[in-house]
């Protein structure tokens, strides 16, 4: 048993901004799943919105935020993340090599559903690759900094007074570890990989709700999934994500006929929120019209965007044809562990930050590059409270003996949960799908509070999977309305008389799934 005063689980920025953070004060061992750089920040292509130009101010990035978010995200949250972030990012841009126009001064991308200019961006579409690597390079000369790769944590611990006090985890060879802290950080994602067609990290599958569910934290807002419009894709199948930068530098969606989709739809056009153009998109298909990016108008293509043109390249696409397939894709986990300003679950000891966290910035649909400034503000904000905490309170760390029975087996593959939740819990939803999902996921006996030390990594991975998908989708099926990104066919409308702002959570009461209705609220700050 190794004890530290922090553990991380992941890898991704909001992990590495809290590392950065609390390497000069307290002991951090950061737990990876697979490599350090397997993260989805890692891959992020579009930026960190700030409203760092002198013509935008905080104000306007809080508005796009909530018009994005539908009326569901948590004022006070928001306008928290745009000020906080606005301070970061103006010192950070004197520190990491953002790219700039040739007077010296910060190129500024538009986005989706932004009024204003405002996302800062590394080597044209490659700024998470920039930030980890410069994040990495700030942790490699700490001692107080230690790293374990390529193991997945299977249980978080918890004593008898129910603190969350380490870890279990199990590696490659499938030999189980265990690790002790005074305080545990879930920073693991989201959950992509539940569906076919995504933009994530094979390895992003949704461990931290399952994680943070088992333990007993309170999980919300599951029925908001955000598709991206524009996943590239090839023989039936998406191999990469490309930007919204790149509509934004001006290419526009059309279809085979050459019809401009997005002309008469809304007044962004093209740069209309993520959920409104993945919409569209799938109607396209569901009409049996391929879709394309034109990107003629778009100048210096290669030069603006290197690695989609690389990608591009290693598929075979031209761009000389100046169309680009494309098709929408799961993207980004709105919903996750509730937490308070800080990043506190309703478990003690238990935190959560990043995408796998339901901070109320998002709304119900996220604006895009509000992630990684999200990563960042929280990752700095959560530090500054562990520094104030610190790690010297005695605490028993003796973990409460389970008495659970044995997972024995899961009788789906990791691929047929795929296909069942693109097709029932996708980006068009109803009651008949969704009631046949559910059916389907609680069809053999198992629950979601088994014991599984003794099952194999792949065990584990579709248990963890299938305990995600029951919340997901029991999620969709509750909310009867529209609204962002979880959208109803047969519950076209917002309901706000009865939905607006109110979220549906679930927890876990004596190894039971219960189910209740809130709207935004505090969890208490406690060490």
């Amino acid at each position: 048993m190794k004890k530290t005063d922090i553990i991380i689980i992941g890898s991704g920025i909001a992990a590495l901004q809290l590392a950065n953070q609390l390497q000069e004060q307290l002991n951090v061992t950061i737990i990876t799943k697979k490599a350090i750089t397997s993260s989805n920040s890692y891959r992020a292509q579009g930026g960190i919105a700030a409203a760092i130009c002198p013509d935008d101010d905080t104000f306007n990035h809080y508005q796009d935020t909530i018009i994005a978010g539908d009326q569901h995200g948590n004022a006070t949250a928001i306008y928290d993340l745009v000020t906080e972030g606005r301070l970061f990012m103006q010192n950070w841009v004197k520190l990491v090599p953002f790219d700039t126009h040739a007077n010296g001064k910060i190129s500024l991308g538009l986005e989706g559903a932004h009024s204003k200019a405002r996302i800062v961006h590394c080597g044209g579409d490659q700024t998470g690759k920039y930030v980890i690597h410069f994040l990495l390079d700030s942790l490699r000369s700490s001692t107080r900094v230690h790293w374990i790769e390529n193991e997945m944590v299977m249980n978080l611990l918890q004593n008898e007074s129910g603190r969350c006090i380490g870890v279990t985890t199990k590696d490659k060879n499938e030999v189980s570890h265990m690790y002790m802290a005074n305080h545990v950080v879930l920073a693991t994602g989201g959950a992509g990989e539940l569906y076919t067609n995504t933009s994530n990290a094979s390895s992003v599958t949704g461990d931290g709700i399952a994680l943070a569910y088992r333990a007993g934290a309170k999980i919300c807002d599951m029925e908001f999934f955000q598709f991206h419009p524009t996943l590239l894709y090839i023989n039936g199948k998406s191999v990469g994500l490309i930007s919204e930068a790149v509509r934004g530098a001006g290419a526009r969606l059309i279809n085979d006929l050459g019809e401009k989709i997005m002309k008469e739809v809304h007044p962004q056009r093209d740069l209309a929120p993520r959920h409104i153009v993945a919409h569209q998109l799938f109607q396209q298909v569901n009409r049996g019209r391929k879709i394309y990016l034109d990107i003629r108008q778009v100048r210096d293509f290669p030069a603006k965007f290197p690695a989609i043109t690389k990608m591009l390249q290693q598929h075979g696409i031209s761009i000389k044809t100046g169309k680009i397939p494309v098709a929408p894709g799961a993207h980004f986990m709105i919903g996750g562990v509730l937490i308070n300003e800080y990043g506190a679950t309703s478990v003690k000891g238990l935190y959560a930050i990043g995408e796998v966290a339901a901070s109320g910035v998002h709304g119900a649909n996220r604006l895009a590059s509000n992630s990684l400034l999200e990563g960042l503000v929280y990752g700095k904000r959560l530090a500054s409270y562990l520094q104030q905490v610190g790690s010297s309170q005695t605490m028993d760390f003796t973990p409460k003996k389970q008495h659970r029975e044995q997972l024995t087996d899961i009788p789906f593959t990791k691929r047929e949960i795929q296909q069942s939740m693109m097709q029932a819990v996708g980006i068009i939803r109803d009651h008949d799908r969704l009631s046949k999902q559910l059916s389907w996921l609680n069809k053999h006996p198992n629950d979601t509070f088994r014991q599984i030390e003794q099952c194999s990594l792949s065990t584990i991975q579709n248990y963890f999977m299938w305990i995600v998908a029951r919340l997901m989708t029991e999620s969709a099926l509750l909310r009867t309305e529209t609204r962002g990104c979880h959208i109803r066919a047969d519950f076209p409308n917002k309901d706000n008389e009865h939905w607006l702002q109110k979220r549906i959570i679930h927890y876990q009461s004596n190894d039971r799934m219960e189910v209740t209705y809130d709207t935004p609220d505090t969890i208490k700050s406690h060490a």
